[in-house]
């Protein structure tokens, strides 16, 4: 999230309070062009605090801080996602654990229907597996169909 907000708003060129302090307030002796860069800090500042607010997950945005200031903000979603970083962690790496056991029941039935005197080939098996898989194993799948050397399951399962 920060790397895409920072690329979003640099690109938009309107980084400028993401990348320098909040200048002095303007008094009756700020020249024109303190008054001048001052206008353009906050412009900048309201616009990635409006660019932040509308890119962050809603569950993100319960308990952070009541702020106008874009770089304080943007420090607060920080750290609040590298906490949601860890739990979506938690998440792949058990959905990891679901296709291995997933390809490994496809394997045990494979042996029932073999005791019955119906075999399924194992190449049947890899290939009706990689089409069971979620679409975020696309670049699995892809990798499978573009090599001529068909995989055996304990393939499928080292590479998922």
């Amino acid at each position: 999230w920060k790397q895409d907000i920072e690329f979003a708003i640099g690109i938009a060129d309107i980084d400028l309070a993401m990348i320098s302090d909040m200048p002095a307030d303007i008094t009756d002796t700020s020249s024109l062009a303190e008054r001048e860069h001052h206008a353009k800090w906050e412009r900048s500042n309201r616009l990635c605090l409006m660019a932040m607010k509308r890119s962050i997950f809603e569950h993100l945005l319960g308990g952070l801080p009541e702020t106008n200031d874009a770089g304080e903000f943007f420090a607060a979603v920080g750290e609040r996602y590298q906490v949601s970083s860890n739990a979506e962690a938690g998440s792949l790496m058990s959905e990891l654990i679901g296709v291995r056991e997933h390809i490994l029941r496809m394997v045990h039935l494979q042996s029932k229907l073999r005791a019955r005197d119906i075999p399924l080939p194992n190449s049947y098996i890899v290939s009706h597996a990689l089409n069971s898989l979620p679409i975020s194993f696309s670049q699995i799948k892809t990798a499978y169909n573009t090599q001529s050397k068909s995989w055996c399951i304990n393939d499928l399962i080292t590479k998922c």
